[in-house]
């Protein structure tokens, strides 16, 4: 069976509280953030996934990441790759969308982009790194990431441009994963909180 791509968004920060853009800065995980890591590694540990003991880490190198890896019992296998990094919203950096609407009404970013950071072409260039060397790997990988770049990385595994990511909504604490259907890239689970209950 062709490698899957198990993602997990991190816990909750101040930040993703509020709503703020959280591309760069790195901002630590909550205690709310913590709890939820931890519940999320209960429930990797278990049935069906056992562990995951055959399977590939990475994490992005921000804190809020990989002590999300950590918490969740993998911190020891995770290797950080900078391709991970949050979408580097520039001169957006800690706003929040109502912030941004006075500045700018209508925005969106998936269409309009970030001034002064990254553009969305380069991020999902980034997704596309991951989406590669994911299809080349002999085994699963899970990764440790951002809501941004995650949901990038989803529209980029289905072939689609990186504005699909808009509909697909990921929530601090989540487990998809990304896989196979008739031999072609599908979306086997998508921001699934259920061992938050």
């Amino acid at each position: 069976m062709p490698s899957r791509v198990l993602l997990v968004r991190h816990g909750q920060t101040q930040w993703s509280l509020s709503g703020r853009h959280t591309g760069r800065t790195d901002v630590p995980l909550t205690e709310d953030g913590r709890r939820t890591a931890v519940l999320l590694g209960e429930r990797l540990a278990g049935a069906p996934w056992n562990g995951l003991p055959d399977t590939e880490v990475r994490t992005s190198p921000l804190r809020r990441a990989a002590e999300t890896a950590e918490l969740a019992g993998f911190g020891g296998r995770a290797k950080e790759w900078d391709a991970l990094l949050e979408w580097d919203y520039g001169d957006y950096e800690g706003l929040t969308p109502a912030q941004l609407q006075e500045r700018a009404p209508g925005f969106f970013i998936w269409r309009d982009g970030v001034p002064g950071g990254e553009p969305l072409s380069a991020l999902a260039a980034r997704a596309d790194e991951v989406v590669d060397w994911a299809r080349g790997a002999p085994r699963d990988v899970l990764v440790f990431g951002h809501g941004h770049f995650l949901r990038t990385l989803g529209a980029r595994w289905l072939g689609l441009d990186p504005s699909f990511a808009a509909a697909l909504r990921l929530d601090p604490a989540s487990l998809s994963v990304l896989g196979w259907a008739y031999g072609r890239p599908a979306l086997e689970r998508w921001n699934d909180t259920g061992h938050l209950g």
